[in-house]
């Protein structure tokens, strides 16, 4: 079976972040840093050389892969930041359309600038996402 590529790791966020060449992406990246911290109360831990998360889940798929992830997260991408969700279909709909300039994967928004979307459109988006995942992967 495939092993996971993505697991925490003891790097420092804040070195990875200073690493982001553009200034407005690496501002970015700290005040989403600021936003996602303080709205899941976890700190943030790197996840593999590029994604910051927050909080963790295991999960385990019917095919019998399993492993652990972030319940929130986000990564400053070269081309766009990129934010990690996952929303039930009805929803996920609904709010990416009042989100303002982005594009989306079934996974991921993709945002050039924080200031091309409504922040407070995004926090709801992170909160639904960790709660849907909480819903489907319970701890034990």
């Amino acid at each position: 079976m495939a092993k996971n590529k993505t697991n925490e790791t003891e790097s420092s966020v804040t070195d990875f972040i200073n690493t982001v060449e553009n200034e407005q992406k690496r501002k970015d990246a700290f005040q989403l840093l600021s936003i996602v911290q303080e709205l899941t109360g976890f700190e943030p831990k790197m996840w593999g050389p590029s994604i910051i998360g927050f909080g963790s889940y295991h999960y385990k798929y019917d095919s019998g892969h399993e492993g652990d992830a972030p319940l929130a997260g986000f990564s400053p991408r070269k081309a766009a930041m990129t934010v990690y969700f996952y929303l039930p279909e009805g929803k996920r709909e609904e709010l990416l359309s009042k989100l303002g300039k982005h594009t989306s994967s079934k996974a991921c928004i993709y945002v050039k600038k924080l200031t091309d979307i409504d922040i407070e459109i995004l926090k709801n988006i992170i909160l639904l996402s960790m709660e849907y995942t909480q819903n489907l992967y319970p701890s034990n």
